[in-house]
């Protein structure tokens, strides 16, 4: 549905002919001679790339309307990630390559918002924080008490991540979905 450069707000996505991008920042200038314009940041959907745009004040843009869906992630079929929609049952296949980076926090019966836009995947929203399990790591060393020393340890949805010395095979942990990073045993 197009819309007005004047009426663009940070959060918004845009359909742009370079495809998808969401508005990280905006700003009005008027210059003292010359039309007024619109600089914009625009985070594109899919490569999370941000791009500089300069655009004239009052010129028409199209806005994507996103269908935010939240939806449980049943089981895993081969390459295929299978969600089912919370509200209407519906279950749909995904490629792990939609996911982007969010295929390795999810684990069986875990939910998400699965952000769509003419029925493709464009975003995957997970809470700030998720408990794995950890699968497979050194056995810490008693008196092996180093501050700050880190060992990679591999969890039950194959995601490597550096943790304390002091977690065993089996712990429950809890990693940041925006950084990949240990925050605590759970």
């Amino acid at each position: 549905m197009p819309l007005s450069t004047n009426d663009l707000r940070n959060g918004m996505t845009l359909d742009l002919p370079e495809g998808l991008f969401s508005v990280v920042e905006f700003q009005h200038v008027k210059p003292g001679k010359g039309g007024a314009f619109v600089r914009t940041k625009l985070r594109n959907s899919r490569t999370k790339a941000v791009i500089e745009r300069t655009f004239r004040a009052d010129e028409k843009v199209e806005q994507a309307v996103i269908d935010k869906r939240e939806m449980q992630y049943l089981y895993r079929d081969g390459d295929q990630y299978v969600f089912m929609d919370n509200v209407s049952y519906d279950q749909m296949n995904v490629d792990a390559s939609s996911l982007g980076g969010a295929a390795p926090y999810l684990k069986e019966g875990d939910s998400a918002i699965l952000q769509m836009y003419g029925g493709e995947i464009v975003d995957v929203d997970l809470p700030a924080a998720v408990e794995l399990t950890v699968s497979e790591t050194e056995p810490g060393i008693q008196g092996d008490r180093v501050s700050g020393a880190r060992k990679p340890a591999t969890l039950e949805t194959g995601l490597v991540v550096q943790v304390p010395l002091f977690v065993n095979p089996g712990d429950r942990i809890k990693v940041d979905t925006r950084s990949g990073e240990y925050l605590t045993r759970a």
